[in-house]
């Protein structure tokens, strides 16, 4: 894969897109005057390893006129690995962070640009994966960490991956076993996840026009599909 344009990329992102590639990808390839990571045909594919809010006006203008797919990676488990000082690769430590990642964590950054999922241009890709997160000691920096600070992340594999390509994919995230209308802590006790992000769901699903508002409870807004 040595016409994958790694130079200067961060460790997850380069071995994401190598993962990613088929034969006849093209890379690294100007589409609008953006930079987008694989050309696959008339599909363009960009891989993003952070926030989505850094990207909401160039997926936004390319999904205007463009196929396009957002792949996002998600880590199920995670192993932080400590090195020594700036410039040594001495291993100090490795440990498995007690932290699981599950698909819903996708709408933390969803909520960038949710509406994006009713343009039938725009598919979502979430990866689940194992990765190290490599971590270096800078006395001026990570203090929150003691000083502790994240050099790169490394891809370990992937152990999952899902399409979701409208509106209705995503109403897979709502567990059948609700009633017809629900509150965000219905939602969240059904999915074992906290109830701001059950709420970040509810907001992106509503956005994307996959459930609606169809009443209260108390001082509860109810849901549906």
């Amino acid at each position: 894969m040595n016409d994958i344009g790694t130079l200067n990329e961060k460790s997850l992102h380069a071995s994401l897109k190598e993962w990613y590639a088929r034969p006849g990808d093209r890379f690294e390839v100007s589409i609008d005057g953006f930079v987008i990571d694989i050309l696959r045909d008339k599909l363009l594919v960009e891989i993003q390893t952070s926030g989505f809010s850094s990207i909401k006006r160039k997926v936004q203008a390319l999904a205007a006129n463009h196929r396009l797919r957002l792949v996002y990676p998600i880590a199920s488990e995670k192993w932080i690995v400590r090195l020594a000082k700036d410039g040594d690769s001495t291993v100090l430590s490795r440990r498995r962070s007690p932290k699981r990642g599950s698909l819903e964590q996708v709408f933390r950054e969803l909520v960038s640009f949710p509406k994006l999922m009713a343009n039938p241009n725009f598919s979502l890709e979430v990866l689940l994966i194992l990765e190290e997160e490599v971590r270096r000691h800078d006395k001026n920096r990570g203090w929150r960490r003691g000083g502790w600070v994240t050099h790169e992340r490394r891809l370990l594999d992937v152990v999952k991956q899902r399409v979701f390509k409208g509106p209705m994919d995503l109403l897979a995230f709502i567990p059948l076993n609700l009633s017809d209308s629900w509150t965000t802590a219905d939602l969240a006790a059904a999915i074992r996840q906290p109830r701001w992000l059950a709420q970040k769901m509810v907001y992106c699903l509503r956005e994307a026009g996959a459930v609606s508002v169809v009443g209260k409870q108390g001082n509860a807004i109810l849901y549906a599909r």
